[in-house]
């Protein structure tokens, strides 16, 4: 799957929702037309014969025009205007992240310490998927009053994604399976499928909104008794009038409901195919998957969702969240049979009732004593896969790319592989037990953070641990005390997942909080006066994730579509990547030149830059704004800084970093680098 490609698809889908959006307005301010026209002509013949009674004649009732330019006018004005606000008020709602999201259908947050078994084996699940692919660790939501098996992935940016899953998946799905629907949620997040199904949502609920309002119009009216007294006449009139207008809204909001149900549904069920598709891919075991959709169609609630909260959200799901009163057209998946069939062509048709508790007390990874354990949980056992494939060892000083590295470089953007999810099993696995916990809580994440930046040489340390009493007092020292020793059996190579895994708990930090500790690490990293590669890309990395969580809905805005736009910027990012490939200047400039060539619309536009113009404060600024940079940019310009990293047929631990660090900023998850083969 080519990440960049998928994102392309993600938005050409995007068009082809404001078009059908477009049509579902129409059939809504036709209908609001007609239904107007009609409460008008039967007030104008009430009218006439009033009249009639009051003067004594028998006057025929005027002719009434089908077409009225003035009503259509106020009717199209009227409905796009409600429409309008109600779409921005969802979508002001939703912009907040996945999040928002989750917590609008009554998710609750997973706590990171949980001592639930199936709540923690969730967790290990969706931490492997998340380092294996290179995406900041998403929030994990459970629904807890669903007893069904679903689940969804929402979110703007893979900064903010959350994954949601039901009580129902939690305890009727075995490992393999809660893998499996896992792999189909990650599919949605590294697809770009995430922002396209919370403008659908926004859409939604515009369209619906006058339905919303005439049911809660009649609503209100349910407990009105109208009185024949002659003094109650006009009262009574009145109240039957509301009654017309709410009823009439309801006709109205129902002509809606049916478009918008239509555009869920088209939108939703091809991508649920892909989904399933790369989630078999990304695990190997196909049976995982077909378990779950198996285990779907024959418990009796299957994947139905019970609140009606979540019905504006019921494209998000994993599986078919609400029942389709049109059958098939208004479906947002696929029929079960016919997705187990696309994966597995020997079904037989039979489903299976699940287990109401699954037993992972006698799962592998739940063993207590294997090595890594955290709380006696390790962070999971894979390995069952249907086809099972070396697994690459991890980067470990520098690692020796074949021709056409590059290239293969970025085809992993945005992508998940066996190899890559066993590879995050080992290294999560051989993470300190001290460290993974400390990273899960927000009052210790940021103590983490301070000694992956501790120097090795005394003076600077020294320095470092003066300011960190400073500005997070002596308590903070005491626990970076307590994690010396594990810190000092990290690998290079381990340092990065471990922000990833901590970027949850940091979420969680208040303003003020965040503030005083990103002026800390700051200083950190500036306490020798010389700024590493790794401490760039930690520091960057953070940040970014930090304000793409914070705003995603900023972080998604293209403004620059022209490479001469960002020729500069280019120049800076190949450039520092060359210096850190290398001290030596000729060979540094070969690695640009070589860079240089897989961006042929500025061939003789580029120049090779002095390490003092490449610098990290020039190399920050240049990044923040190819950023805003569309796609076909930040792919040619990744393909460029893969080809120069690998440029010498070494890749170093810094040129990775940087690399990562590079595609992060550009909003492009990229798996670890390992061994390319």
């Amino acid at each position: 799957m080519d990440f960049f490609e998928a994102q392309a698809r993600a938005k050409k889908r995007t068009s082809r929702l404001v078009a059908l959006f477009a049509v579902a307005v129409i059939g809504t301010i036709v209908a609001g037309y007609f239904t107007a026209l009609f409460l008008s002509t039967q007030l104008s013949e009430r009218n006439s014969r009033h009249r009639r009674d009051d003067v004594y004649e028998a006057s025929a009732a005027p002719a009434v025009s089908l077409w009225q330019p003035r009503l259509f006018a106020a009717v199209s004005f009227g409905t796009l205007a409600v429409v309008g606000l109600a779409s921005l008020y969802k979508w002001s709602e939703f912009r907040a992240g996945g999040s928002a999201v989750a917590e609008s259908v009554g998710g609750r947050r997973v706590e990171p310490h949980t001592t639930d078994l199936n709540e923690r084996r969730l967790l290990n699940v969706v931490e492997e998927m998340a380092i294996a692919s290179g995406v900041p660790m998403p929030v994990v939501y459970v629904l807890d009053d669903e007893p069904a098996i679903n689940a969804f992935a929402a979110g703007l940016t893979t900064s903010d994604a959350v994954v949601t899953v039901t009580r129902g998946t939690l305890e009727k799905l075995t490992r393999d399976e809660l893998q499996g629907v896992i792999g189909h949620e990650f599919s949605h997040i590294l697809n770009g499928d995430m922002r396209l199904n919370v403008k659908l949502s926004a859409i939604l609920f515009g369209i619906l909104v006058i339905g919303i309002t005439g049911r809660m119009v009649l609503f209100s009216l349910r407990n009105t008794r109208l009185s024949s007294r002659g003094n109650n006449k006009n009262g009574g009139g009145f109240i039957v009038v509301i009654a017309a207008v709410g009823l009439a809204l309801l006709v109205i909001g129902y002509v809606g409901y049916f478009f918008g149900r239509l555009i869920q549904a088209a939108v939703s069920r091809q991508r649920e195919f892909l989904a399933d598709a790369s989630s078999v891919q990304f695990t190997r075991n196909p049976g995982g998957l077909v378990g779950a959709l198996r285990k779907i169609g024959g418990y009796a609630l299957g994947s139905s969702i019970q609140s009606s909260k979540s019905t504006a959200i019921g494209h998000f799901f994993f599986a078919q969240g609400f029942q389709s009163m049109f059958g098939g057209a208004w479906a947002t998946h696929p029929p079960l049979d016919v997705r187990i069939r696309a994966i597995d062509p020997q079904f037989d048709g039979k489903f299976f009732e699940p287990k109401e508790v699954v037993d992972v007390a006698h799962e592998p990874w739940a063993r207590p004593g294997r090595a890594g354990n955290v709380a006696g949980f390790a962070p999971g056992a894979l390995a069952r896969t249907a086809a099972a494939q070396p697994v690459p060892p991890p980067l470990s000083g520098a690692v020796r790319p074949q021709a056409g590295s590059a290239e293969r470089l970025v085809a992993n953007v945005g992508t998940l592989s066996p190899a890559a999810v066993a590879g995050a099993q080992d290294l999560l696995a051989a993470l300190p037990e001290r460290l993974r916990i400390a990273a899960r809580s927000p009052q210790e994440a940021p103590v983490l953070l301070y000694g992956l930046l501790l120097h090795e040489e005394p003076v600077a340390r020294e320095r470092q641990r003066a300011l960190i009493v400073t500005h997070a007092g002596r308590e903070a020292l005491a626990l970076l005390d307590q994690f010396d020793a594990a810190l000092r059996q990290l690998r290079p190579e381990q340092k990065l997942p471990l922000l990833q895994l901590a970027l949850p708990a940091l979420r969680d930090l208040p303003p003020a909080v965040l503030d005083v500790f990103s002026g800390t690490l700051d200083e950190l990293v500036h306490a020798d006066a010389n700024v590493s590669t790794f401490e760039f890309a930690l520091q960057k990395l953070l940040l970014h994730s930090l304000a793409a969580s914070r705003q995603p809905s900023a972080a998604t805005v293209v403004q620059i579509y022209s490479f001469n736009a960002v020729a500069t910027e280019i120049a800076v990012v190949l450039s520092a990547l060359a210096h850190a490939s290398s001290d030596d200047s000729a060979e540094a400039a070969r690695a640009f030149a070589a860079g240089a060539r897989q961006l042929k619309l500025l061939e003789g536009r580029i120049d090779f830059l002095s390490r003092e113009a490449s610098g990290f404060a020039t190399l920050d600024a240049a990044l923040d704004k190819l950023a805003t940079a569309s796609g076909p940019i930040k792919q040619r310009l990744l393909v460029a800084g893969a080809e120069v990293v690998s440029a010498d047929g070494v890749i170093l631990i810094a040129e990775a970093e940087l690399l990562r660090a590079v595609a992060a900023t550009l909003d492009v998850p990229m798996p670890p680098l390992t061994a390319v083969s």
